[in-house]
């Protein structure tokens, strides 16, 4: 990722940059940094601002600056922060109530707000309006002691765009000040947004990337006005976070950092540090009194929780990983071979991208004979798959001893005594755990998921399984599985508790994407499609979508291009983050293990920091547990990538004393098919099954075609959304004869 930290630290020192209109001056410790900061890069972007000739963007320049807009600001005095009143992050927003942003900074870095902008502090409490008068001096030590300034705090972007949807505008939540972080909120546009010309005429709108192009927006906003001084914070440490679609959506922000692919659609916008010239190129500086500060809509860093993404080949890994348990019911005949088709054309796939890994490559091989347990298939690349399952799984026993308020019971049943549960090694919980003998209670270090204090979320703390043992040989213990139906009743609720992502939208709060009733299909559907009463009708309709996408939209763009993130981690154009770290539920239902898994790939291959979660007792979008939280990961982060930051470790577990207050065992008693003898075993079968336990997602072919809760149109009760998958539509195609017979045939 390209710096630009030291060209604007000095630049501020320099012009005195800090409050509107006022003469601040920031730390010698901030001077410090900067005279470290200093590369070869720095050199390079100077020389090049002064060959370039700069348009005349003073309008949007002036109409972004937060001196200009009539900002208020209102005082927490609990969180000790202040909040900035939702204002416009471009000047021609098509949705004006989801292209605003919000800020919350920590009290700390404010000496007061200037209502009269004479630049010094007129009020330190109350909503007032006015600007931040910013102390640079000020520092604030996180709770696992990193130490921040006004000039080096992190800054975290919360993604909504929960099912690809809307998100309104809120204001920013003050759940980061504690930890020294400046905290942003802002909307989006969503696939099921319609917006009025000025003929009164309504179109639909929201298609993608309007949803990652509003972020990249608002993150321009906010780093034009760092550089300015009205705000505090750094323009080098941004964090994207978000769950479900706003995961996949904190991936996109962090893989296509300053891209040009976006840049049409931000000035489209009208958004700030993003020009086009007259001879076509672009001009991503802004004037800074005089000075051109170039501003990137990239990220440092990526929290992303159940990142739906890449969509690309979610419907061949979803298939795929289906097809891998030979022992899995589909709900007809039709599904089946869907499955069949699709997971073949996702091998051909991945050996298709010559995939490697510390020099290892990575391929799918099928061999009926040598692999009959997962339906022929094998490889390196499925070994890499079974052991992040085996080294999650691992973890999570090794780190039990940070699990608060569990009740523990002994082989018969019956709850342990105080004495017997603060005698527990952690090898006694990992072995109850395997064996099921527990209920949980909290899991310890839960402040953490998108926005922090996230409490669970839907499936986040789904305590295990329910159910009890069973055979082994890849079969799920009986009554083990995750219960796809729970899974649809919670997403109804908020998956996270951060009040800033959202609150209001109905992006944030609908069925993962799904307005309307019949939109849906589950996992044990048996209905092949309520839509079309013929193969050769869905077929056409599918062929039809398919071409529209790939003719390109205003810009001659394909938006499934767009919106894969693969194309752009470690791509010529593309700014890389330095550290992205992605946390699934290995039970969730809603997405691939594939898909994060090829994630995690990228971005190691491009020289990310880059770690990949799957939570053994975790649904979509579970929460950080076992000691693990958000502030701790960006804090060690900072730590591990930013010279002269502390170096943070995990705090060390707090052994339980007492045991809980639980009637009965709730956990999944996983003996018959995970082997532990200190450390964990089982087989790609195993996983296979534990994961297909879980599917609440059908396999595509029928009403939400390609993974079509995901998808970038809506469906409705009566008609699909859209169809854009060229991989299915081959399968569709190849195999027409075969599926054309068992469409909707109820078998």
């Amino acid at each position: 990722m390209k710096r630009w930290m030291a060209l604007v630290l000095s630049a501020a020192m320099a012009l005195g940059l800090c409050a509107c209109g006022g003469s601040g001056t920031q730390s010698a410790e901030t001077a410090e940094q900067t005279e470290q900061t200093e590369q070869t890069q720095q050199t390079e972007q100077v020389q090049e601002s002064a060959e370039t000739t700069h348009g005349d963007h003073s309008d949007i320049e002036t109409a972004l600056n937060l001196c200009n807009m009539g900002q208020e600001w209102t005082y927490s005095e609990d969180a000790d922060a202040w909040v900035l009143s939702i204002v416009t992050a471009v000047t021609m927003p098509e949705i004006v109530d989801q292209q605003g942003v919000s800020v919350c900074v920590p009290g700390a870095y404010v000496k007061g707000v200037d209502t009269d902008g004479d630049g010094t502090a007129d009020a330190t409490e109350g909503t007032v309006s006015g600007a931040l008068v910013i102390d640079y001096d000020a520092s604030v030590t996180s709770t696992n002691g990193q130490v921040y300034t006004a000039a080096t705090a992190p800054v975290i972007l919360n993604t909504g765009a929960a099912g690809y949807g809307s998100s309104t505008n809120t204001t920013a939540a003050t759940t980061y000040a504690k930890e020294g972080y400046v905290n942003v909120s802002c909307g989006n546009r969503g696939k099921q947004d319609t917006a009025t010309d000025s003929s009164g005429n309504t179109y639909y709108t929201g298609d993608a990337p309007s949803c990652l192009v509003d972020q990249k927006n608002a993150a321009r906003f906010v780093k034009y006005n760092i550089l300015l001084g009205n705000l505090p914070g750094s323009v080098d440490y941004w964090v994207s976070t978000g769950g479900s679609g706003g995961g996949a959506h904190a991936v996109m922000f962090a893989a296509t950092g300053n891209n040009p692919d976006f840049y049409d659609y931000e000035i489209a916008a009208g958004a700030v540090g993003v020009y086009q010239n007259d001879d076509g190129s672009y001009d991503t500086c802004v004037n800074i009194d005089g000075e051109y500060v170039a501003i990137s809509d990239g990220a440092w860093g990526c929290m992303a929780y159940s990142a739906i993404t890449s969509l690309y080949e979610a419907d061949m890994a979803l298939a795929f990983e289906y097809n891998l348990n030979a022992d899995y019911s589909f709900g007809s005949s039709f599904q089946q071979a869907m499955a069949k088709h699709l997971a073949a054309a996702y091998m051909d796939y991945i050996n298709a991208q010559n995939l490697t890994l510390d020099g290892q490559a990575l391929t799918i091989e099928y061999d009926e004979a040598k692999y009959p347990e997962t339906n022929g298939y094998g490889g390196s690349y499925l070994d890499l798959y079974l052991d992040e399952f085996t080294e999650n799984l691992q973890w999570y026993l090794d780190n039990l001893d940070y699990a608060e308020g569990w009740t523990w019971f002994g082989t018969d049943g019956s709850a342990l005594s105080d004495e017997a549960v603060a005698a527990m090694s952690t090898a006694d919980k990992a072995a109850a755990f395997i064996e099921g003998r527990y209920a949980k209670g909290s899991s310890g270090g839960m402040s953490g998921g998108p926005g922090g204090d996230m409490g669970g979320g839907p499936g986040g703390d789904m305590g295990g399984m329910d159910g009890a043992g069973g055979p082994p040989s890849g079969e799920m213990p009986s009554g083990g599985a995750p219960d796809a139906a729970s899974e649809s009743s919670e997403s109804s609720e908020r998956s996270f508790a951060n009040s800033d992502v959202a609150a209001n939208s109905s992006g944030d709060t609908m069925d993962v994407g799904t307005p309307d009733a019949g939109t849906t299909q589950a996992a044990g559907s048996s209905t092949d499609s309520a839509n079309y009463a013929s193969y050769d009708e869905m077929l056409a309709a599918y062929q039809a979508d398919v071409a529209a996408v790939a003719a390109g939209d205003a810009y001659g763009k394909n938006i499934v291009s767009l919106y894969n993130p693969l194309n752009y981690i470690g791509a010529e154009d593309t700014e890389n983050p330095c550290w992205a770290r992605i946390l699934m539920g290995a039970s969730e239902g809603d997405m691939s293990m594939f898909a994060s898994l090829n994630l995690a790939i990228a971005f190691e291959n491009a020289g990310v920091d880059a770690e990949l979660a799957w939570q053994w007792d975790g649904g979509h979008v579970p929460s950080e547990v076992l000691g693990d939280s958000f502030a701790l990961w960006v804090d060690t982060m900072y730590g591990e990538h930013v010279d002269g930051a502390q170096q943070i470790e995990k705090a060390a577990a707090t052994a339980q004393t007492e045991n809980g207050t639980a009637d009965s065992a709730t956990g999944t008693d996983l003996s018959g098919w995970v082997s532990y003898d200190g450390s964990v075993s089982f087989s790609l079968a195993d996983a296979a099954a534990y994961r297909t336990a879980g599917a609440s997602k059908a396999i595509p072919g029928f009403d939400v075609i390609d993974y079509g809760q995901e998808d970038y149109v809506f469906g409705n009760s009566t008609a699909d959304a859209r169809h854009w998958s060229e991989h299915v539509l081959a399968v569709l195609e190849e195999n027409a004869e075969e599926l054309s017979a068992l469409f909707n045939s109820g078998t």
